[in-house]
């Protein structure tokens, strides 16, 4: 058996997310299907981090084991051809030992912020469209207080276990003029994220653009660690995992965090 790693884009409105559920199209099972097909022996992978309903990817990343001797581009062809349109490998390689999630530094998303005056098709399942112009620098200096390794257990609950603490490396938002108005983009990095918790910055750094909370509240919601006080939370058809970091190859990851001290 060979381990196989891989970069994974969806375009996640028609799945129930990344993770594999029972009776429900989701990109884990689809992905998974596919190759069981191809290689003609049951193929499970594991991905860098799971994903909800309606999100999208361009840089999930994912692993899996099969006997395939045929090369790398050649399995790439293969599985692209099998799979559905807004499902795609967008490179492969070989990496012994290689686990997704145990082996990531960080993650990163971003989440698109659209407002227009009139309603824009085009980006019904790619951003939050909202008519009054938000303050992008109270938003900013919201976005900066979540920087830093903190107990994030207001915005979100842990996929396992119970521990709500991460480091957050980068926090910013962009605004930039485009034809139908302006578009927003939130850019989060960490180290790992909780159950929903970005939807919950956005959803909370949104109140505060939008005035319906200070900064001053903002800090109170964050700094209590408690997920009932924070009560915004922002669709998940405009969030797209960007990237997931890795030590250099042949290097594992506690031996690049020891480099880094």
């Amino acid at each position: 058996m060979t381990r196989f790693r891989a970069t994974l884009a969806y375009e996640g409105t028609a799945y129930k997310g990344y993770q594999v559920q029972p009776n429900v199209p989701t990109v884990q099972g689809i992905v998974e299907a596919v190759l069981t097909d191809l290689l003609q022996q049951e193929t499970r992978i594991t991905g860098a981090g799971r994903t909800d309903t309606g999100v999208h990817a361009t840089g999930q990343v994912i692993a899996f084991d099969a006997e395939w001797k045929h090369g790398n581009q050649a399995l790439l062809r293969a599985v692209n051809a099998k799979l559905p349109d807004e499902i795609a490998l967008q490179d492969i390689t070989q990496h012994a030992n290689f686990h997704p999630r145990f082996d990531a530094l960080s993650r990163t998303y971003r989440y698109q912020i659209a407002v227009v005056e009139v309603r824009q098709p085009l980006l019904t399942k790619r951003a939050w469209q909202m008519h009054d112009m938000l303050d992008i620098d109270v938003m900013q200096h919201a976005a900066e207080n979540l920087l830093g390794e903190h107990d994030f257990a207001a915005f979100g609950n842990p996929p396992q276990g119970n521990n709500t603490v991460r480091t957050v490396f980068r926090s910013v938002w962009q605004a930039e003029q485009m034809p139908f108005g302006i578009q927003l983009n939130y850019e989060v990095e960490a180290t790992a994220f909780l159950y929903h918790m970005v939807r919950r910055f956005v959803g909370l750094q949104v109140a505060v653009g939008k005035g319906r909370i200070s900064l001053d509240e903002f800090e109170a919601i964050f700094r209590s660690c408690d997920l009932n006080r924070n009560k915004w939370v922002a669709p998940p058809y405009a969030l797209t995992l960007i990237e997931v970091t890795y030590p250099p190859m042949g290097m594992s990851r506690d031996e690049y965090i020891k480099t880094q001290e």
